[in-house]
This record gives structure tokens, C-alpha cells and sequence, in this order.
């Protein structure tokens, strides 16, 4: 997969990172929630396997019910030209083999709390029931806060049909696998547990417990041999620690822990001073692990060898003698029977009065944790951890449910794990005014929120821009509940031009300003009433946006027919209005000094002096956003001039009372 090549339309190719037995793995960027993601693309040996490619997206879309800060969060699967891909969380930092490689030999309590929050990821899949099967320290990342996140749940199933067939890729997953994998059999939650004893295993010492050249001789080795002893390794680890791993990777799956939150229980209290005089675990080695066995005839043979034989009758013997020696027999052997009744019987006793007592685990649902632990102690059991999750059907710090299940058997004074509700997710909103509506409302769906859409005239800020939000920046919502309405500039207003002919000066700028509009006057003799509209452009109905300049020529009254009456000269001056850019903005901008931001404009008013106007009226009024020339018309008196004023937000920036035709 080559760099910037945009998979499924949104996730931009950056590099490789990674080369696995079912995949290849990509840093990328999303384009429409601006985050990088990591990429899996399913090899390209695999792609034409359809049991394959079904495994690969059914667990993948599996893999995203899973939610929990300590698993790789699974966000979309798809295809695209035949290539399968999952997009995951990117998380920046190592995976564990390379942690260990670089921090060993790692303190007993971080190798602990390590283990605890991947026991904590691995307790919520299985209670999702899925089975990871390819648990390894390869598949554990550590971020730069030194949070464990484990990943490839998506592609485990996969992944283990193929395992034993492809020795190059999986020598590294075989370090870890269960008997009953190695053996051809299928995987159990018990297995997963197998690997993560390997793991503790590995973070104590430093390497694996088997090793080999192949992956067959390997996979042979757990299932045959013992593993190796870590405090021979380390005289120092504490015996109820190595009894973790020893539990953990027990030949017998029965002889494990029997739940990963056990398994976590047990670690918790490894380095406790209580357990420094614990004994070294041994699993029941004489139980029947359910196989077969078939005695072939040479060992038929041995056992009727050993059998005692029938004294036989010699001549000797008297029957007297043999009389006494009978009764002499039934009494031993009725006394042997009494003793061995007795002591069947006390052992019978010892059992029933030493049995473990069960009791049933209590519906603590809706209830406080204060609540739940009276219900427990009432019925002898104890409170185990209490984890807080998020719910919308619970209320906020009542019981959600409890591990065991309520109704299943718990042995007496057994911990029951509490799961607290945090009310619904909430989501925070942050400051979306200022960003595109599109990239705005993309941001929040991909939280859960609706967005509604309003929009509203602006001729400062850009068409799409988000100008308001209904929601304050931080607050956090329930997206189940809340609606998040952005409100987005439409751009200028339109309007339809009214007509103005006939109307007088001081009504044309009052309607104006009312509408936003700037307006420049001309003159010429009319039979029409001095200072009456005669012409203007655009015309009446017509459209303009807000902002637009018109243009409207007034009457000068009846053309003059005296001679003697002076002359009046028409003629025009143009004049350059610079733009003022605020602190704020031309610190900001990176383009020229001429240029301002979007969202700054100048208002300028234009006063004349001539013929027809004098100070005492604004002729033009207008707003800039940029360096901007002005066409001034005059109309001056032979042997007079004219004059013009600038004022640019509330102060004058030119001035000149002397303008003639041949002035400028």
C-alpha cells in the first residue's frame, strides 16, 4: 500500500508500521475526524480464502463492542478493491516484547499492574465471549503513559486456523500456546489464560519458558514439560507469585484459574507479607484428564504376575492345625473390616463437616454499592473490586450486575465483583465556531450527537462558517438527550431594490442605511423638483445583496436661461481610502498589509463640498475590507472649487477644501 493512496474514501495512507501473520499494519489519517488511526490490510495470500475473509470481518465487527481503556478500540471494517482492512485506535509508544526488551528486569509491583490492566481488557472480552487465541506480549502495546492496550482480537480466530501451517509467522504466538491448542484442540477462555501465565512469565525473566527451532518443537514442549521454575530465575520473586504462573499454565485447563478476574484476585495479593510462608502450588497430578488408556499384553502379563498365589496343601497339614488357623484369619479380617469401616466413616464425616459451603449470588441490580454489600454479607459473601461503567438503562451509581451472575452458586465468603453505573456517556462539546459547518457536525455525529442545522445572514463571516453554537464550549451532554444546534452563515443578505424615483435625497440615505446599502448621487437639470430622484441603477425590483452600491441621479432643478448665470463645470476625483486592519487581525494574517481578516471592516463616510452639496450631509457612506479607490463626482462653479472629506471609523484620514477640474 503506497503513501497518500485514501482508503475507503477517508483513510489517508501515511507509512507502514508493521508486518504480522494475517496482516500488514499502516499509520493513516482520517480525514473526517482529523485523528490518526492505524490500518490493517489482510494479507495478500489470505484475500482469496472466503472462510478466511468471513472470519476477518465477523470478529472485527465484534472486536467493536468491546470498549474498555485497556483494548485497542476497533472503529470501522470494510473492503475496497478486494483488500479487506480494519481501522483500529493508533496508539503512539512499544508493544510489550520490545518493553520488556528495553526496561528488564521490570519491578515486581509495575509487572503486576501491568498484568492487572491486561487481565482487566481480557475479563470484559470474555464476558463478551471472545476468546483472543493469540494472547503474546507482540499483541500488548504500552503507550507513553505506560497504559497497556491489547489488540488482534479482530483477526485471532483467523488467525489460528492458519497457525501450525505458517512456521516463520507464527513461532512467535507458539512461545505462548495452551496444550490443548498445541494438541489440535479447540481454544477456551482457560487457554487464554495459559498465555497469560506465559506472559507473567516472560515480564519476570526475561524470555520464555520453552524455546526451540521450530514451532512443532515447541508446541511439543508445552504439553510435555514442566515450566520452568521463575525463582530459580530470580531467588527473590516471592513463592506466592511464581504460584500465579504456575496456576496459570497448568498442563490440566482444570487445574487453572477458572476466570480471569480469579487469576486477578490472586495477583493482587502476590507481594502481601500474609502469603511470604506460602506453599509452592502442585496441580492435581493423579486426576484423570478423561483420556483412554489401553494396556497392551505385556502389561496384562505383569499384573497377573503380581497377583499372590493360593498356599497350596502340604502333607503336613492337620486339619486341627488348619481349623485354628482360619478362625485365627476371620478374626483378623473382621477386625481389618471394623477399622476400615471406622475410618470410612470418620472420613465420610470429616468431608461432610469440611465441605464447602455454596450459597446463590443475590440480584443486587439498581441497588447502591452501601446496599449491595449488606445484601452480601448477609448471605457470607464478600464485596470483590467495584468497577464503574457507563449506562443509559441504570441510574447513576446503582448496580449494573454483578460477576458472578446473580442466581449462579458462589462458595461462602467468595468476593462478588460489583459493576456501578456512571450514568449515560457523556460527550464534550467543544468550540466549533469559527470551523466549517461540514467539519463541525462530522466531529459531533462521530460522538453520538444530532446536529441541527440554522442558518442565518452575514456579510462578515463566510458562507458554511459556524457563527454560533447552542451548547457552551466544555459543557458535557448526553447525546441520547441533547440536540446541539449550530448556527451557520448564510452569507449576504439578498433583497429586492425598492424604487426610488421621486423620492428626496434624505430619503434615499435613511432607506439606505436601513437596508445596508451604499449609495452614490450624480446630477443633472430636470423640469423635476430639485433634489427629487429622476434615475436609478439598479433599477426598482431588482435584486442586490446587502452591501451593494446604487447609484441614483437627483434633479438639479430647470437648466438656467440667463447667460449671466454662472457656469457649472462636471468633473470627477479619485480618491485611494486605506484600510485599517485591527491589532488582532494583522498580527494574525499572513497575507498583504492591503488584506485584512474575513470578519474586519472599515466604515467610511464620504462628505462633498460643490454646487449641489456641502458638509453639513454624508454623500456616501460605505464599508471596506481592503485598500479601496472611490470615484468622487463634483460639480463646481467656473472660478470656484470644490471640496471633499474622508472618515474612516469615526476620524477624519483626508481632507481637501481646494479641488478643481484641473487639480487632480
Amino acid at each position: 500500500m503506497r503513501p497518500n493512496y485514501v482508503l475507503g474514501g477517508r483513510y489517508k495512507i501515511l507509512k507502514a508500521l508493521g508486518e504480522g501473520g494475517m496482516a500488514n499494519v499502516y499509520l493513516a489519517h482520517d480525514l473526517i475526524l482529523d485523528r490518526d488511526v492505524s490500518v490493517k490490510l489482510l494479507r495478500l495470500d489470505l484475500r482469496d480464502d472466503p472462510h478466511t475473509i468471513k472470519r476477518f470481518q465477523r470478529e472485527g465487527l465484534a472486536a467493536t463492542e468491546l470498549v474498555h481503556p485497556n483494548i485497542v478500540s476497533v472503529y470501522d471494517v470494510g473492503e475496497e478493491n478486494g483488500m479487506q482492512y480494519m481501522v483500529m485506535e493508533y496508539v503512539k509508544g512499544m508493544d510489550l516484547k520490545a518493553y520488556i526488551k528495553k526496561h528488564f528486569p521490570i519491578p515486581y509491583q509495575e509487572v503486576i499492574n501491568i498484568m492487572e490492566q491486561v487481565l482487566s481488557a481480557v475479563q470484559v472480552a470474555h464476558e463478551h465471549n471472545i476468546i483472543h487465541r493469540d494472547l503474546k506480549p507482540q499483541n500488548i502495546l504500552i503507550d507513553e503513559q505506560g497504559t497497556a492496550k491489547i489488540t488482534d482480537f479482530g483477526i485471532a480466530v483467523a488467525m489460528s486456523e492458519n497457525s501450525l501451517t505458517q512456521t516463520n509467522t507464527v513461532l512467535g504466538s507458539v512461545h505462548y500456546l495452551s496444550p490443548e491448542q498445541a494438541r489440535g484442540g479447540m481454544a477456551t477462555k482457560k487457554s487464554d489464560i495459559y498465555s497469560l501465565g506465559i506472559i507473567l512469565y516472560e515480564l519476570l525473566t526475561g524470555t520464555v519458558p520453552f524455546k526451540g527451532e521450530t514451532a512443532v518443537s515447541i508446541a511439543i514442549k508445552h504439553f510435555q514439560s514442566e515450566i520452568p521454575s521463575v525463582r530459580e530465575f530470580d531467588p527473590r520473586i516471592p513463592q506466592a507469585l511464581e504460584n500465579v504462573v504456575l496456576k496459570a499454565t497448568s498442563k490440566r485447563p482444570a487445574d487453572r484459574y477458572e476466570t480471569v478476574a480469579d487469576m486477578a484476585s490472586d495477583l493482587k495479593t502476590s507481594l502481601s507479607p500474609r502469603r511470604a510462608s506460602e506453599a509452592k502450588f502442585v496441580p492435581n497430578l493423579d486426576a484423570d484428564d478423561g483420556e483412554t488408556k489401553v494396556l497392551d499384553k505385556s502389561e496384562l502379563h505383569s499384573e497377573a504376575v503380581n497377583q499372590p498365589l493360593e498356599p497350596k496343601a502340604t502333607a503336613d497339614s492337620s486339619p486341627g492345625k488348619s481349623k485354628k488357623k482360619r478362625r485365627h484369619r476371620r478374626r483378623w479380617v473382621a477386625l481389618l473390616a471394623g477399622l476400615l469401616i471406622i475410618l470410612i466413616a470418620a472420613v465420610g464425616l470429616a468431608f461432610w463437616l469440611g465441605r464447602t459451603q455454596t450459597v446463590s449470588v443475590p440480584d443486587l441490580s439498581g441497588m447502591t454499592v452501601q446496599q449491595a454489600r449488606d445484601k452480601l454479607t448477609a448471605v457470607n459473601l464478600d464485596t470483590g473490586s467495584v468497577k464503574r461503567q457507563t449506562s443509559t438503562q441504570v441510574k447513576k451509581n446503582r448496580i449494573i450486575k454483578t460477576s458472578p451472575k446473580a442466581s449462579t452458586q458462589a462458595k461462602q465468603n467468595s468476593k462478588v465483583n460489583l459493576f456501578v453505573s456512571d450514568g449515560p456517556r457523556l460527550v464534550t462539546i467543544g468550540n466549533y465556531v469559527g470551523q466549517s459547518y461540514t467539519r463541525a457536525a462530522a466531529v459531533l455525529e462521530a460522538k453520538g450527537v444530532t446536529v441541527r442545522r440554522q442558518n442565518r445572514s452575514s456579510s462578515e463571516v463566510p458562507i458554511g462558517t459556524v457563527m454560533q453554537q447552542s451548547v457552551a464550549t466544555s459543557k458535557r451532554i448526553d447525546p441520547k438527550k441533547e440536540t446541539v444546534t449550530l448556527t451557520v452563515s448564510a452569507g449576504q443578505r439578498e433583497l429586492t431594490l425598492a424604487t426610488l424615483i421621486g423620492k428626496t435625497k434624505s430619503a434615499i440615505q435613511r432607506y439606505a442605511t436601513s437596508e445596508s446599502l451604499n449609495v452614490t448621487f450624480n446630477y443633472k437639470y430636470s423640469n423635476d423638483k430639485k433634489d427629487t430622484a429622476i434615475e436609478q441603477s439598479p433599477g426598482g425590483g431588482s435584486t442586490v445583496r446587502e452591501g451593494s452600491t446604487i447609484s441614483v441621479t437627483l434633479s438639479r432643478g430647470k437648466r438656467p436661461v440667463d447667460s449671466s448665470q454662472p457656469k457649472v463645470e462636471d468633473f470627477s476625483v479619485s480618491v485611494d481610502i486605506p484600510f485599517e486592519a485591527s491589532s488582532s487581525s494583522s498580527s494574525d494574517s499572513s497575507s498583504s498589509s492591503s488584506s485584512a481578516s474575513e470578519s474586519d471592516v472599515n466604515t467610511v463616510q464620504i462628505y462633498v463640498r460643490d454646487h449641489d452639496h456641502d458638509y453639513s450631509t454624508v454623500y456616501k457612506q460605505l464599508t471596506i475590507s481592503q485598500d479601496t479607490q472611490v470615484t468622487i463626482p463634483f460639480a463646481v462653479e467656473s472660478g470656484k472649487s470644490g471640496g471633499y472629506r474622508i472618515v474612516r471609523n469615526g476620524k477624519v484620514i483626508q481632507s481637501d477644501n481646494n479641488v478643481t477640474k484641473n487639480s487632480h
